[in-house]
């Protein structure tokens, strides 16, 4: 099994926005460490952004969280709410082995959920890390990690993920 960390929509002018139960900041925090243990696993790291379409400039902020991105991490821009439709994200998985996506980013029911739903609909494996992410709402966050994501998949959190050498390995 070869698993890839997909980290939804850390830019600054959404971990500035009011989220609940997380802030934007423990999100963005918990998403650093994630994707440490994976890089140091040598496992996936994709980071995904939104633009706007049909704008000549994107918002202030609309870029990756200073020092998100590393050589290597497969990054992604989207268009829309999920991270697969229009991208080459499934290409780009497909062609490293990877049958499991491990989710965590911003907004909980929005780009993180949207992302699932087509990971889902691809055949891929999914996990949801719930404390590296973060919804409008506590409540709506809880809803989505109670009711929806075990629909679609594992809920785990980010302890679960501190030793680099955890269940996912690559081969």
């Amino acid at each position: 099994m070869t698993s890839a960390l997909i980290l939804v929509d850390l830019m600054p002018r959404i971990v500035a926005l009011p989220l609940a139960p997380h802030s934007g900041d423990e999100v963005l925090a918990r998403c650093r460490s994630l994707a440490e243990s994976f890089r140091a696993s040598g496992r996936p790291v994709v980071l995904v952004r939104v633009e706007r379409p049909h704008v000549e400039e994107q918002p202030p902020g609309s870029d990756f969280a200073e020092g998100l991105v590393h050589d290597g991490d497969i990054v992604v821009v989207k268009h829309t709410i999920g991270a697969f439709y229009g991208t080459d994200l499934d290409e780009q998985l497909r062609k490293r082995g990877v049958d499991t996506l491990v989710l965590a980013g911003l907004v909980t029911t929005m780009g993180v959920e949207s992302t699932a739903r087509a990971a889902a609909d691809h055949g891929y494996e999914v996990e949801f890390v719930t404390d590296a992410m973060s919804g409008f709402t506590a409540d709506e966050h809880r809803f989505a990690v109670e009711r929806t994501f075990p629909r679609f998949g594992e809920v785990r959190n980010s302890a679960d993920f501190r030793n680099p050498r955890d269940r996912h390995t690559n081969g």
